[in-house]
């Protein structure tokens, strides 16, 4: 890896911010601020990094904008969530369940869905891995980061079963 081969700076475009999941709201910051500090991100491509990212959805698909630290464009990437769907579901189970384990004040159940919430994180992880080892190379802590930007993409369109 290239000593830039690192996200610069990180946005999701067209997310509105829930605050009512305070699960969502700490993951989506921690990985944010993880992504700036320490990430390896390199495209396949003859440009050199670090990267500024911009992530969205758009007819169901994760659109991936990179510029260099020129400024230059890659080429846009877009990937199919048809594959996430069971993930994405199983994540926002896990935050409903989160968010009642803390209003019933239950620290032991609080544990074990934090267990199940790094399972999830790093089977997305190694699916995102998979289908963008032709196009970008990354380690399992960038790919748990993404996947959990992902997810925080989703916030504002999964109902949650109250």
């Amino acid at each position: 890896m290239k000593s830039g081969s690192k996200i610069r700076r990180i946005t999701l475009r067209g997310h509105v911010f829930d605050e009512k999941h305070s699960l969502i709201a700490r993951d989506c910051q921690i990985a944010l601020n993880d992504l700036k500090a320490a990430s390896v991100f390199e495209p396949l491509s003859p440009f050199d990094g670090p990267y500024d990212i911009a992530l969205s959805l758009e007819d169901n698909r994760l659109v991936f904008r990179i510029q260099n630290a020129e400024a230059q464009e890659l080429p846009t990437l877009v990937l199919s969530l048809k594959p996430y769907h069971r993930l994405i579901k199983d994540y926002f189970i896990i935050v409903q369940s989160y968010d009642a384990a803390m209003l019933n004040g239950q620290p032991s159940r609080i544990e074990a869905i934090d267990m199940g919430r790094r399972a999830v994180h790093n089977e997305g992880a190694e699916l995102l891995m998979e289908r963008l080892a032709d196009k970008i190379e990354m380690d399992m802590d960038t790919a748990r980061r993404l996947f959990t930007l992902i997810c925080v993409l989703h916030s504002g369109k999964v109902h949650i079963q109250r």
